[in-house]
């Protein structure tokens, strides 16, 4: 088997005992790039030269046994939303084409510290604002399951690369699904950590309040182990939360008989695939047969006004985050204006794309005098029920089983006009971001058309540990975290 096709966790192993290099591992990833990326449009930018440089770092820590970790030469892709200093971060936007930040962030940082191999940067939805990839300006990703299906979004580009091996693992960001989503519709594990458990300084901002910068990979294992180096405290980051992380790689195995799990009932109503249903139902009751007590009869009665109040929210914040790109500190400027007041308009007008102006117009508006109290306010308060939902079911469950979204990955151009139907692809993933929980999405299955399924898994605040332990029980029962796609053609 080639080098890109294994597991974070064994390629480590192998790393150990000095059976391949980080060179070796790297190249061998790099060509699978320069193989399939221009079918399935993963990477925006790849930095061969630089991945190689450090790569060559990792083998002289390995061989000098200096401060080795369990990604010490292990090749890792970024969002491109995620700050890299001196390698161009987009936002998958024009208005930021060409920009490279002189700083990295935090993450990207310990990343570096524990000797880890950057490979690129990966497409997605413009600012994060999609459910599809479809919104970015620069090329479309396709699903390696599916090549004329979405990947997802808005971190497509980084559940892609992994599913189609373009990347050992990858960091993406979770706004409102924005990870586990995709994570389903490419059939790999994506994680969503607690609001705070890893910074956010460095990533470029769509809603402060509610994204969160998390792992995409093969396995939960690799998972626990990426999360382990990006989790804790980061004085940089007003909303970084002190408190230890553990050890979660060597925390998985637990078992879980006598465990409480919660189904809740508006996660299984209208709108749901039906294929889906039963391949979620199939794996709680995998979970229940490992001596886990299934409840069924648990309910989060606010889960629908999750979307209206998401929307109203997130897009406020946006409208404030997204200020800042005016064509005069940096990023695109237009040209040739009549004025200061033309300049601001026109370079916002060409820079960014028709769903970041929508999203900037209705979170303006939502903010606007004689508004805010019917709509941010409102929204604001409706988010406190929500948290609240998840408290009382918390106080009996442990951890919470659900669909990811309600459909397999959808066909490209079959919502990218209406965006009502896009924004509900979220619905049974907002909730948690509303309330900043932990969760994750990890393959339960297949649909007849060969499709990826994901299950949702949902812990109580800062319970990572608890989270990727009954995720990693029902991985071994499942089996279904290792299948690859085969790619065969280009996208047309």
């Amino acid at each position: 088997m080639e080098l890109y096709n294994y597991s974070l966790e064994n390629l480590g192993e192998l790393l150990d005992k000095g059976e391949i290099s980080a060179v070796e591992l790297t190249r061998s990833v790099l060509e699978r790039i320069s193989a399939v990326d221009d079918t399935i449009g993963s990477y925006l930018t790849v930095d061969a030269e630089g991945a190689l440089i450090q790569a060559e770092s990792a083998d002289v820590r390995r061989r000098k046994r200096d401060n080795v970790t369990p990604l010490t030469g292990i090749p890792v892709g970024l969002k491109d939303l995620i700050s890299t200093a001196g390698l161009q971060t987009t936002c998958a936007s024009k208005i930021l084409a060409g920009y490279r930040p002189e700083y990295d962030a935090t993450v990207v940082s310990r990343l570096r510290s524990a000797g880890a191999v950057i490979t690129g940067k990966l497409n997605m939805d413009e600012f994060a604002m999609g459910s599809s990839t479809e919104n970015s300006a620069f090329q479309k990703t396709c699903n390696p399951w599916a090549l004329d299906r979405v990947p997802g979004g808005s971190s497509g580009g980084s559940t892609a690369a992994v599913a189609a091996a373009t990347a050992i693992a990858t960091l993406g960001s979770d706004t409102g699904g924005s990870i586990r989503q995709p994570a389903s519709f490419c059939g790999v594990v994506g994680m969503k950590p607690t609001y705070g458990r890893v910074s956010r300084y460095g990533l470029i901002a769509f809603a402060s309040s509610l994204d969160q910068i998390g792992p995409v990979t093969l396995t939960v294992a690799d998972a626990a182990l990426l999360l382990g180096v990006i989790a804790g405290h980061d004085a940089c980051d007003s909303t970084s939360v002190d408190l230890p992380v553990a050890d979660y790689y060597k925390r998985l195995k637990n078992d879980i008989r006598g465990l409480k799990i919660g189904l809740p009932q508006e996660y299984f109503g209208a709108g749901l695939d039906s294929e889906v249903e039963v391949l979620v139902r199939s794996a709680c009751g995998q979970l229940a047969a490992a001596g886990a007590l299934v409840n069924e009869a648990i309910s989060l009665p606010h889960t629908d006004y999750a979307v209206a109040c998401y929307y109203l929210l997130a897009t406020a914040e946006a409208s404030s985050n997204l200020a800042r790109y005016d064509g005069v500190k940096y990023g695109f400027r237009a040209e040739n204006t009549d004025g200061l007041l033309d300049m601001y308009r026109q370079t916002r007008a060409q820079g960014f794309g028709d769903e970041v102006k929508r999203r900037i117009m209705l979170g303006t508006y939502a903010l606007s005098s004689g508004y805010y109290d019917a709509y941010y306010r409102k929204a604001q308060q409706v988010r406190t029920l929500i948290t609240r939902d998840f408290e009382k079911v918390f106080a009996d469950c442990d951890v919470i089983v659900a669909p990811v979204c309600p459909t397999p990955a959808f066909a490209f151009g079959e919502k990218v006009d209406d965006p009502l139907a896009m924004y509900l692809s979220d619905i049974l993933t907002i909730p948690v971001n509303l309330a900043g929980l932990p969760a994750i999405s990890v393959p339960c299955g297949f649909t007849k058309s060969g499709l990826p399924v994901g299950l949702q898994i949902i812990a109580r605040p800062f319970a990572e540990e608890t989270l990727l332990n009954v995720a990693w029980q029902y991985e071994q029962l499942g089996g279904w975290s290792r299948r690859r796609p085969e790619i065969k053609k280009k996208a047309v």
